[in-house]
């Protein structure tokens, strides 16, 4: 996409503000449960992780601290202190926003270098399966989205950092970077 066709960075914001994810929204938390249960599932209590994207309200960095977890943020509207991309960890979570990425390449390559050898990268992402709907599907009209993906996609991604892919669940990628 070229710059004369992306929002403003203030436009983005303001339709990322209009978002209602609270922590006290059991249906907000039931859905991000599709990527915190799995992703629970396959880390040791007590890891540490980053919330990447994590929104104004960082539902599911709470989630996962209720779970015994330590966890830090980042957001580059909500969250944007750089010192935590200067660490590594256990996990790194991506959910609702790799559709977001002006520079996927790139973003994917610096969070294989936050993640610690072993470590887990879970996304949560709605998957792009059928081209006949793609120009009335839901997720495209969101203008903040901006790339889309296949679960053939994640196949290529982990192909490319030699990452371990598994699909626990619709829309759920979890990539283990090797040991």
């Amino acid at each position: 996409m070229t710059e004369a066709c992306r929002l403003s960075e203030s436009e983005e914001r303001r339709i990322y503000e209009l978002h209602e994810n609270t922590e006290d929204d059991p249906g907000y938390r039931r859905f991000l449960s599709k990527l915190a249960d799995p992703l629970l599932k396959r880390v040791d209590g007590g890891s540490i992780g980053l919330d990447f994207g994590c929104g104004p309200g960082p539902v599911l960095a709470g989630m996962l601290v209720e779970a015994g977890m330590t966890m830090r943020l980042f957001d580059p509207f909500f969250q944007p202190d750089p010192s935590v991309l200067e660490d590594q960890y256990d996990f790194i979570t991506c959910t609702e926003v790799v559709e977001h990425l002006h520079a996927p390449a790139e973003v994917f390559q610096t969070l294989d270098t936050l993640l610690k050898p072993g470590g887990w990268l879970g996304i949560m992402t709605c998957f792009q399966t059928d081209d006949d709907r793609f120009a009335n599907w839901h997720y495209r009209r969101d203008p903040t989205h901006v790339v889309f993906y296949r679960e053939q996609t994640f196949r290529v991604l982990a192909e490319q950092h030699d990452w371990h892919l598994e699909i626990p669940a619709k829309d759920v990628a979890m990539l283990r970077k090797p040991l």
